[in-house]
């Protein structure tokens, strides 16, 4: 197997606390084995400079892949990736550290994302080995319940090798709804979710869909609503969706590539993240393979223009990451052990290369902190 309201949730485990009003800290979601990663890692940028330093480890965890902040900030949530699937939590201490306080079944095999509802009162799991989803209650102390609700996806794709059966690869709740990317079946399935009971209960239409043998990744919702944007991970396309809130509906509107013109290499090449910049006028994509953030301009129809191909400046970006300003972007580097940020530039999107940091294993998410 090879974060959505458009910030709230990102690939790259990356989670921060503040330092300073120039210090952002974060955490990073990454893979462990012996002799390398331990769990989810800490970390800080420089928003004056995009200087990145490693702070070490937060809490010892296996496998804690995506990571999703609370909205009050004292928690975080992790997809804790092993066969068995589990949503880990953890309450965020003093010094930024991370206290374990329980795991809980996501109701499935391979969990790869969490999502915690803007309301804090659960996290949302996707499994992709089995192609189900779960809502899991969070407790007052931080800790997650027993799942209130899970369901398991059906339908396969065109592509023999990786669509012959349902493989759900992200959450997101936007609304009274909750958008499921399903990369087997070509769907984002949709549900209505009662936060309070913790149920997700089919839409009708049932989901939105991209073109066959797409692969839908990961889901960023435009800030200013109207429009949401997928990343289809097999062929390397963005497709843009014109968003109905009120029924919940995601109807495709265009679907291009996430690849500059004749790149070399194109079919070794496949998405991952995908995030739209705070001032809704861009949304970013990370390629694997061919390594770089496609950068798109977002015009009033909700349609996209590739902007550039910028170098990520790590090998293999799973996962990157927006600062809450838009002002930097944070890729980390799933084979190349190691972060990058960029400068924004606010007018065009475009991307600056500024710091790196070297030594994290094979780090796969980013997501900022709340601030102090």
């Amino acid at each position: 197997m090879n974060k959505h309201l458009a910030l709230f949730a990102l690939p790259l485990l990356l989670v921060t606390t503040t330092a300073s009003a120039a210090t952002l800290e974060f955490y990073i979601g990454a893979y462990t084995k012996p002799g390398g990663n331990r769990g989810i890692e800490r970390g800080s940028l420089d928003t004056t400079t995009g200087e990145l330093k490693l702070l070490g480890l937060a809490v010892e965890a296996k496998n804690p892949s995506f990571l999703a902040v609370h909205p009050s900030g004292k928690f975080l949530y992790a997809a804790i990736e092993e066969a068995g699937g589990a949503v880990g939590a953890f309450a965020v201490q003093k010094d930024g550290t991370l206290k374990h306080l329980n795991n809980e079944s996501s109701k499935g095999s391979g969990n790869c994302h969490v999502f915690v509802e803007p309301g804090g009162k659960a996290v949302l799991a996707a499994n992709y080995n089995s192609g189900s989803i779960a809502a899991l209650p969070i407790r007052d102390d931080g800790s997650v319940a027993p799942a209130s609700s899970s369901v398991q996806h059906v339908g396969s794709g065109p592509n023999a090798g990786r669509q012959k059966g349902p493989h759900a690869h992200s959450i997101y709740v936007n609304g009274g709804f909750a958008y499921a990317c399903d990369l087997g079946t070509d769907d984002i399935f949709i549900y209505r979710f009662d936060a309070a009971k913790g149920t997700l209960t089919p839409n009708d239409p049932p989901s939105g869909k991209v073109p066959p043998g797409s692969g839908p990744r990961h889901l960023a919702f435009h800030p200013k609503g109207g429009f949401a944007y997928v990343c289809d991970e097999m062929p390397s396309n963005i497709t843009a969706l014109a968003h109905d809130a009120a029924k919940g509906t995601l109807t495709a509107i265009q679907t291009i590539s996430t690849l500059p013109p004749n790149a070399a290499n194109a079919n070794k090449n496949s998405t991952a993240e995908i995030f739209c910049h705070p001032n809704g006028k861009f949304v970013y994509v990370s390629n694997r393979g061919h390594d770089s953030i496609a950068v798109f301009a977002i015009a009033t129809d909700g349609k996209v223009t590739l902007v550039e191909n910028a170098p990520a400046g790590v090998k293999i970006p799973r996962g990157f990451t927006i600062s809450p300003d838009g002002g930097w972007l944070v890729a980390a580097g799933q084979d190349s052990n190691s972060l990058a940020s960029h400068k924004i530039d606010p007018t065009t999107g475009k991307l600056t290369p500024a710091g790196k940091a070297d030594g994290v294993g094979a780090p796969v998410c980013v997501v900022f902190a709340a601030a102090k």
